[in-house]
């Protein structure tokens, strides 16, 4: 954090250099050479004609692994915020911005029942936004992995893990949130966390049903789950072979090998099915990278910076070094290998969002730009490997051009050295802001990136990687009909909204 914080420094110190170089004449702007000010900053970002390179980034067929990761809430407006602040507004995210297909998707769910059942919900949560791409299928808000009567639907994480290939699901949130939970569960209600949540009704083991998300986890068996949510771990079973033993316990029994801290992670080097890895680092989500800002009715009028967050977690357990951790045990290099799927979520630019924390959101989506640097890194070495990175859905924070007279705003001093001003306007001070239905934005790197481009919608995302992965549907052990041709649900449940037939290159 010292050294990020110092860079972040040294290019303001820059910033106010120049500018003082050329209020005194002694530097002329790139641009003005062709007719713009010296006093304007360059803010081209293309250097020629781009074909070549777009050709270039095309790659068809299969690819051996896949990496996708999600920032939640991570609208265009949120990038942009993050952008803006960190980098200026003539600056590149070095992760999000690097990846050369980019695309856009729709999130929008499905009504659960009533007149409108199977119709749009033109505003998604995480769980059902997640189930889209987790299972092709979309489904109601609140649903894990079900459809809009409440049948499970085979996942991503299964159907790798069916077809050979080793699984991972990383998070900064709690593992059992909905976008972690949909890879690895199935219940009707995305709060059944654990035992004791009295959300889970009938899915609950005691009313033999399949069990909370927590103990499907255990029951999926991932090769490597890292994230926060250890409190639900704690609870106790109340129902079937491991009645009486908490999960921690249940999880020992059964092989899992369970670290809680940066220097237990670092002790891993193997992880299969003989001994999955189980990392819970926090109680519930974790702490953000920099300290909370609170908008408020007139905010913007008096900016500020962003903090560090004196109760961030070690630098070792930043979501850029779990994404590193993971590939590193997924990864193999004997020639018969079938790959690896694994999915990485920043979890807190949604929860930051909600609680109208610029700072935080701007924060969360900078810690998970550096983990896509990190899983673009091991793509362009490894060469066989599909990244893609988006999000679930929009959000609410938007960049205004003055101080809005009744919403809620911040005011930030950004790496140009201006000010920003942020608004928050779908609620009232200490309510919780509002997602968003508009399409967000997807980006590939690798084989099958260019199945993003243009408009998709996010159910076609799980298409593209059953095709590019070469997975076989049928093969997850659910026999839930209808996943044998990618795009297509349980007969009668899945909503017509996939606009992909095949490989787009």
């Amino acid at each position: 954090m010292t050294s990020f914080l110092a860079k972040r420094g040294t290019r303001r110190a820059v910033a106010i250099a120049a500018a003082t170089a050329i209020a005194t004449g002694t530097l002329l702007a790139a641009g003005a050479a062709v007719g713009q000010s010296a006093f304007v900053a360059d803010s081209h970002r293309l250097s020629g004609d781009q074909a070549g390179a777009v050709r270039q980034a095309i790659k068809g067929g299969k690819a051996k692994n896949v990496i996708l990761l999600i920032g939640d809430g991570m609208g265009d407006s949120e990038i942009t915020v993050a952008r803006n602040y960190q980098y200026g507004a003539a600056g590149r995210i070095p992760g999000i911005d690097a990846l050369p297909l980019t695309g856009s998707y729709t999130t929008y769910s499905v009504y659960k029942d009533g007149v409108n059942k199977g119709k749009p919900d033109y505003v998604t949560d995480s769980a059902a936004s997640g189930t889209g791409w987790a299972t092709g299928t979309k489904s109601y808000d609140g649903a894990i992995s079900v459809d809009i009567d409440g049948n499970p639907l085979p996942t991503l994480l299964e159907i790798a893990k069916a077809n050979g290939l080793r699984t991972g699901d990383v998070s900064t949130a709690e593992i059992q949130d909905a976008t972690p939970a949909v890879q690895v569960a199935h219940v009707g209600d995305r709060g059944c966390y654990g035992p004791d949540s009295a959300a889970c009704g009938a899915d609950a083991l005691a009313s033999g049903g399949r069990g909370s998300i927590s103990e499907q986890l255990l029951d999926t068996r991932a090769d490597v789950v890292l994230g926060g949510g250890l409190a639900s771990f704690q609870q106790t079973a109340k129902a079937g072979a491991w009645k009486g033993s908490t999960l921690l316990q249940q999880a020992t029994a059964r092989g899992y090998r369970i670290v809680t801290d940066a220097a237990g992670l670092a002790g891993v080097a193997k992880a299969d099915q003989t001994t999955p890895l189980l990392g819970l680092f926090a109680p519930g989500n974790f702490p953000t990278r920099y300290a909370a800002t609170t908008a408020t009715v007139g905010g913007a009028n008096t900016p500020i910076t962003c903090t560090a967050n004196p109760g961030r977690l070690s630098t070792k357990l930043s979501l850029a070094s779990l994404t590193t951790k993971a590939i590193d045990l997924l990864r193999s290099s004997k020639k018969n290998d079938k790959g690896f799927f694994l999915q990485v979520e920043g979890a807190s630019i949604d929860k930051r969002d909600h609680s109208a924390d610029a700072c935080g959101q701007i924060g969360e989506t900078i810690d998970l730009d550096e983990a896509v640097q990190a899983a673009l890194a091991f793509a362009k070495k490894d060469g066989n490997t599909l990244v893609l990175v988006t999000a679930d859905h929009a959000h609410t924070s938007q960049i205004v051009d003055s101080t809005p007279p009744t919403a809620l705003s911040t005011g930030l001093v950004t790496a140009d050295g201006t000010v920003m001003k942020v608004s928050y306007g779908t609620s009232a001070a200490g309510g919780s802001q509002q997602h968003t239905g508009a399409q967000v934005r997807i980006a590939g790197y690798g084989p099958g990136a260019a199945n993003v481009v243009g408009l998709t919608d996010q159910t076609d995302t799980f298409g593209t990687i059953v095709r590019t992965l070469g997975l076989r549907t049928d093969a997850s052990g659910h026999g839930t009909p209808g996943h044998g041709t990618p795009g297509h649900g349980a007969p009668g449940h899945g909503t017509p909204g996939h606009g992909q037939g095949g490989d787009r290159r």
